[in-house]
């Protein structure tokens, strides 16, 4: 399977970012995809809504159903599945995009913002898998796709921002729990992590952290997705896997054109090191 043609995939966060470049390059394929986000009306400071997506994805040629979700809620999830389901006609991939992010130690974070990251990413990761199995069970080739780093339990990943790793941790070890849990029921789960900051407007928002001209685009994080979605069924099983190294798999080793400046060397991920 080299294509997404008529597959059915359900996006989380996808009206921006990574999110939304990987349903574009989906629809590029023919694909039919369920864009769910928060974002339903146009925000006064970041950019795009669940519509603006849809109207992009069918310009593409691929099918679109918008789906307003607060992903805090566990019936906003049910019901988000059960309409894409519903308008899609089944289920075949899941990709769990969504993430929130707050970069600070334990007492510079309050609790509410706490609160929010485990929410959004390794509950609603959690949550949106237990709605969306009892379908994917009955879909093709069905696959579960995270968007959440690599596991390494050496305590400098979590010295500068306990709270976010933790939370975003809590997603790949979802997907761990799942490649073996879903194996008898054919349903394969991985993670894809970029090698190095993506420009995204989340990353516009943590100045002093990251330097977006050393940024690459989302683009690069689609191309990598759609490379793990379009392979041998289950071969990507409990993998945790890096954009680079996936592509490297497909015979890219000119990274330049992702580049938001080619002139200068890409800043590495907050949680990877040069090796």
């Amino acid at each position: 399977m080299s294509t997404l043609e008529g597959k059915r995939l359900l996006i989380t966060g996808a009206s921006r970012g990574i999110g939304e470049a990987i349903a574009l390059r989906a629809a590029r394929d023919g694909a039919r995809i369920a864009i769910v986000a928060k974002t339903e009306a146009p925000h006064p400071k970041l950019p795009g809504t669940i519509h603006s997506v849809a109207s992009q994805v069918e310009a593409l040629g691929g099918q679109a159903v918008p789906i307003a979700c607060d992903l805090r809620f566990q019936d906003q999830i049910d019901s988000a599945v059960a309409l894409a389901v519903d308008r899609l006609g089944g289920l075949d991939i899941l990709v769990n995009n969504a993430s929130a992010i707050f970069l600070a130690g334990t007492t510079d974070t309050p609790i509410e913002r706490f609160d929010l990251m485990h929410g959004v990413n390794v509950r609603a990761t959690f949550a949106m898998g237990r709605a969306a199995i009892p379908h994917l069970a009955e879909g093709r080739d069905p696959h579960i796709l995270t968007l959440s780093p690599p596991l390494d339990l050496s305590p400098r990943w979590f010295a500068a921002h306990l709270a976010y790793t933790m939370s975003k941790y809590g997603m790949s070890m979802c997907t761990l729990g799942w490649s073996a849990e879903l194996l008898p029921q054919g349903i394969a789960a991985s993670s894809l992590w970029p090698r190095t900051v993506i420009d995204t407007a989340a990353l516009r928002l943590l100045e002093g952290f990251v330097d977006r001209n050393r940024a690459r685009r989302p683009e690069i994080v689609a191309e990598a997705a759609h490379a793990i979605l379009t392979d041998r069924p289950r071969r990507r099983n409990g993998e945790l896997l890096i954009d680079e190294d996936v592509l490297r798999e497909t015979g890219v080793d000119d990274f330049s054109e992702y580049a938001v400046d080619p002139e200068l060397e890409p800043q590495i991920d907050l949680f990877l090191d040069e090796t």
